[in-house]
């Protein structure tokens, strides 16, 4: 007789369970017994507000979440989005009562990882937790950045500025480059680098977990040595509610090096996801005044929707120190410090514009976007040390 397959162990976890369904409880139970036995899990029999939720990822430090999407489904809806918004990054299966697509589906936009549903088995809870499993090592091993460009009022140049950070990052030694304008409702990167709309990252979105790279390399245009992923041709209203970037951009962690996002604001759950899932955050404005104060609002609503303020990075674009705002001014508003200047010249600006190419690096601004990748990476800081070293080297030898 051919002995059982040997159980299936996952590793430890801390597993939020939430699932006011007592009889889905006693379905799941034994299955966390079984593959994740080194796992503690806080259950919850009731949905939670966001605060108990917030608590439970921040201070119990959960990081696997199976969430009941049966007993009240704008709950579990609701609960799913908060779960999104509160870790991006967080493992979060949604499970159902029955094989339920529609439902399925919406629970997965609104930001489920995977799913289950009744009857509860190993036969497709193992298959789940494999592949969590492999995305959290995929995630462990990969050392790929985001930066997120988020203009603070509109017109300030902040998809200038991404275009030509992505096109430039390459000077500072990285060698696969993405930039992705996920602006669902005014994306003007295939405008700026004159690129034919044949896929956009909706595309991306809808494929879900069928997304793999050789569907991803047909969906993104190569242009200059880099990757560049366009928004929709025409507007897309309700992404807030129906789709959630966190898998899409954490797929492309996968692929990448470094990943320069075009958003289209501050505002709204899409962007704020956004703002989340980034490793640093380029809030884009100008030394006028109406941009100055649309700036002291957008760092008040990062503040209220709990964005780490260290993450944040403000970039004062078309600086000119002789008109507008000086920067001593800017940063006593704002009680923050400019992390960087980028000069005005309109002329070199539009000349590339109507060209559709990344700004020359002997122009004003194209020098300071290449200053501003070095400053993101690291390499202007280990570039003067290398140059201070070499200058205490020959000061040596003269001195002997």
């Amino acid at each position: 007789m051919a002995s059982p397959s040997p159980s299936r162990n996952f590793g430890q976890w801390k597993v939020l369970l939430i699932c006011p369904n007592g009889k889905l409880s006693a379905e799941l139970a034994p299955l966390l017994a079984e593959h994740l036995p080194f796992s503690p899990v806080l259950e919850l029999k009731e949905y939670p507000t966001r605060a108990v939720v917030s608590e439970a990822l921040q201070d119990q430090g959960c990081n696997l979440c199976f969430v009941d999407a049966e007993s009240s489904r704008d709950w579990a809806l609701a609960l799913i989005s908060d779960l999104s918004m509160l870790d991006a990054k967080l493992p979060v299966v949604a499970v159902h009562g029955s094989n339920d697509s529609e439902y399925i589906l919406r629970t997965l936009r609104q930001g489920a990882t995977e799913f289950l549903f009744q009857p509860l088995t190993s036969e497709h809870f193992v298959p789940v937790m494999e592949r969590i499993a492999t995305l959290h090592r995929g995630k462990a091993l990969n050392h790929a950045k985001v930066y997120c460009v988020t203009p603070a009022k509109g017109a300030c140049g902040a998809s200038t500025v991404a275009c030509n950070l992505a096109q430039h990052w390459k000077r500072v030694g990285a060698k696969k480059i993405l930039l992705a304008d996920l602006d669902p409702l005014a994306g003007t990167v295939s405008f700026q680098l004159k690129l034919k709309q044949n896929y956009s990252f909706m595309d991306a979105l809808t494929r879900g977990s069928v997304l793999d790279e050789d569907v991803w390399r047909g969906m993104v245009h190569t242009s200059g040595g880099i990757d560049i992923m366009l928004s929709p041709d025409q507007p897309v209203h309700g992404i807030d509610e129906a789709h959630n970037a966190a898998n899409l951009l954490e797929f492309a962690r996968s692929l990448y090096e470094v990943i320069v996002v075009d958003s289209s604001g501050p505002y709204g759950q899409w962007n704020l996801t956004l703002a989340r899932l980034c490793d640093e955050l380029l809030l884009v404005t100008t030394n006028e005044l109406p941009a100055l104060q649309a700036t002291q609002r957008t760092l008040a609503y990062m503040d209220r929707n709990r964005i780490d303020r260290g993450k944040i990075k403000v970039v004062v674009n078309r600086y000119h120190k002789d008109g507008g705002l000086s920067r001593d001014v800017i940063e006593s508003a704002l009680h923050t410090d400019i992390y960087h200047l980028v000069p005005s010249d309109y002329a070199d600006v539009q000349s590339a514009l109507v060209e559709g190419k990344p700004l020359p690096p002997g122009t004003s601004v194209g020098r300071s976007i290449i200053q501003l990748a070095e400053k993101l990476s690291g390499k202007q800081a280990s570039a003067q040390a290398a140059k201070t070293s070499s200058l205490s080297s020959l000061f040596s030898f003269l001195r002997r």
